[in-house]
């Protein structure tokens, strides 16, 4: 895969024409994929891909996701895009990003996947851990909004390194970033900076699994 700078580089030569300036800056192709500047600088550092944002800009102009990350002409993905996976996907399951939770009857169902987005969920091999639920609630925007699909891996569900994580406590299932404290207490954290962090100690929640992808509102 190619990494952040060389995707970036691809994409201020595919835009150099609606620039009247020669330099096209950072945060031009910041706004173009609706990243805020501080968190493309982030990414940047950190060498990490907005894999989402980059998904909406390839469908606007009609460009192969797969020419950005990885060189692959579209005729050479003629017979792959074609193909499809299956994961489970629990329809009447909500895990609140919000002030409650609204978790139902987990009557599972089945979500077809491309197979040009398996890579996102980790690979053809860790798709039997993946599962599918809705968000609902605001607390973790702009990370998530309401009723997106975020796609969990329920064998991801160690806290050292931190992250996004779907939890069960007594008030129901949430999508939170979850944070481990050197004093072994766990920072319960919500990316809309309207909420407060809890602090929890680990025998009061249940790691559900590490959110490892989401797809905007597919009703």
């Amino acid at each position: 895969m190619k990494t952040f700078i060389n995707i970036i580089k691809k994409i201020k030569t595919i835009v150099s024409r609606e620039y009247d300036s020669k330099i096209i800056f950072d945060k031009d192709i910041a706004d173009l994929l609706g990243v805020p500047q501080m968190n493309f600088a982030t990414m940047k550092k950190r060498n990490r891909i907005p894999f989402n944002e980059l998904m909406d800009f390839c469908a606007s102009r009609r460009i192969s996701i797969n020419w950005i990350l990885y060189g692959q002409s579209p005729e050479s993905l003629v017979k792959a895009t074609n193909k499809y996976y299956m994961i489970k996907y629990f329809d009447d399951v909500n895990a609140s990003a919000g002030g409650g939770a609204d978790e139902q009857n987990e009557e599972v169902q089945e979500l077809k996947i491309p197979e040009q987005f398996v890579f996102m969920l980790g690979g053809v091999s860790d798709l039997k851990n993946i599962e599918a639920i809705h968000v609902s609630g605001d607390s973790m925007e702009p990370t998530f909004s309401y009723n997106d699909i975020v796609f969990i891996n329920r064998l991801k569900t160690d806290l050292q390194r931190g992250g996004i994580f779907t939890i069960r406590t007594d008030a129901g299932l949430f999508i939170k970033r979850v944070q481990k404290r050197l004093d072994g207490k766990i920072d319960i954290i919500s990316d809309n900076k309207a909420y407060s962090t809890q602090t929890l100690c680990s025998s009061e929640f249940e790691i559900i699994g590490r959110v490892v992808c989401r797809f905007g509102d597919v009703d």
